[in-house]
């Protein structure tokens, strides 16, 4: 969680600004509301001052201002004075650090998407650096539908939209991994504000298009009946999938830290989803194949649905040829063929996943439902098995070098 700033503690997030980078331009200073960022020789935090409120760090020009360093005892200002770089990690025991959101219940909502991997994983060391939050309840940004549409088959019990929001002159930095925040209007029945809730962004980081300020959404509306039978609707999936174009909707973030993309093109992305959880790859598959489409990397698709007609994207899906991403899709509840999960499916592709698990350069994704991790886990361990792995050897291993990102919810 995040921390209660209090100098004399132990295990304190502090927020730095780097002297090497930055031009000195006063922005983040003349933005500041607590006055916690001061200038002589160098600009620094007050620790006892600063808010995390964010502010200062969208407008920096440089990205100087965006460091943050979890250290046993606080910096203080005549420390960061006397500084020409940041603390060196390997000289000191501060270490740099990205949580994954400064907003409480953002971040309780990320704690408990990854508590099936253990806790919070580690970012891919080829991964481009993210920034969190941004923008904030307080202060967020104003977005303008442009595209609302169904992307599941019409008449099938998964109404899945895909839901494109764009920025205009607003800049909203994302990496493909991360997740936005939105708040339904409204009050609940107790007369509060209504839950944030997060949501997967599923386009690349330059938009849906190249070099477009947009972002994209994948929403399933949820409609269920109580035990008395009386319809009841998601407030938050179905204010999304009723929004129209000219609308506008206020985004909060982004979110998230370590599910993130490697940047490197030799690496193997092994991605396993059910449902909507295949928003965060297809951001990974297009940011792949807009820089990188020769890669010798290549990119696995392990996708399970109840049938085709509730598979969100399966249209585009198709699109792409195996040689740029290899898909399994697999159905659970289709007519006229046998009933199969993706861990069935992973289990028959035995071979190819074990010459993956092979290589230091694979990396494992798993996003979808809560329980599709123990139905994974469990076909792995076979695979294993099977091909004189040690998958309980190798999970902490792959965890530990940001191979292993498990987000379920």
């Amino acid at each position: 969680m995040i921390q209660t700033r209090t100098p004399e503690q132990t295990s304190f997030r502090q927020h730095l600004i780097d002297p090497e980078t930055c031009i000195r331009c006063n922005t983040c200073e003349s933005r500041c509301p607590t006055k916690a960022i001061s200038h002589d020789r160098n600009y620094v935090v007050d620790p006892e001052r600063c808010t995390y409120c964010m502010r200062c760090v969208r407008p920096c020009p440089t990205g100087a201002v965006d460091h943050w360093f979890i250290v046993d005892r606080p910096y203080s200002v005549q420390d960061q004075l006397a500084w020409s770089k940041l603390p060196d990690p390997s000289r000191s025991s501060a270490v740099e650090d990205v949580p994954d959101a400064f907003d409480e219940e953002a971040l309780k909502l990320l704690e408990d998407a990854h508590e099936a991997m253990g806790g919070p994983g580690k970012a891919p060391e080829s991964a481009s650096k993210p920034q969190v939050n941004v923008y904030t309840r307080t202060n967020p940004a104003k977005a303008t539908v442009t595209g609302n549409i169904r992307i599941t088959a019409e008449g099938s019990a998964s109404n899945v939209h895909h839901i494109i929001v764009d920025f205009g002159a607003v800049q909203f930095p994302y990496l493909e991994g991360q997740s936005v925040g939105v708040i339904p209007p409204g009050i609940d029945l107790d007369g509060r504000p209504h839950t944030m809730r997060l949501y997967s962004i599923a386009s690349a980081r330059d938009g849906e298009r190249p070099n477009t300020n947009n972002m994209a959404l994948a929403v399933k509306r949820i409609v269920q009946r109580d035990d008395g039978g009386r319809e009841v609707r998601g407030i938050a999936s179905n204010w999304l999938c009723d929004l129209q174009p000219g609308e506008t909707v206020e985004i909060v973030g982004p979110f998230g830290s370590t599910f993130l993309m490697p940047e490197d093109p030799d690496t193997d992305l092994l991605m396993i989803c059910t449902g909507t959880g295949v928003s965060l790859f297809r951001g990974f598959t297009h940011r792949r194949r807009r820089t990188c489409p020769n890669a010798r990397g290549r990119l696995f698709l392990f996708y399970g649905a109840r049938s085709a007609d509730e598979l969100p994207y399966f249209g585009p899906l198709q699109g792409y040829v195996q040689s740029e991403l290899h898909r399994e899709l697999v159905y659970s509840r289709s007519t006229g063929s046998e009933k199969e999960y993706v861990q069935d499916r992973l289990r028959r592709r035995a071979a190819d996943v074990a010459e993956l698990l092979r290589k230091d350069k694979t990396h494992i994704y798993v996003c979808g439902l809560r329980g599709l991790e123990d139905g994974v886990e469990a076909a792995l361990t076979d695979i294993g098995r099977e091909h004189g792995i040690d998958w309980k050897t190798l999970r902490p291993e792959l965890r530990r070098t940001g191979r292993l990102h498990i987000e379920v919810y």
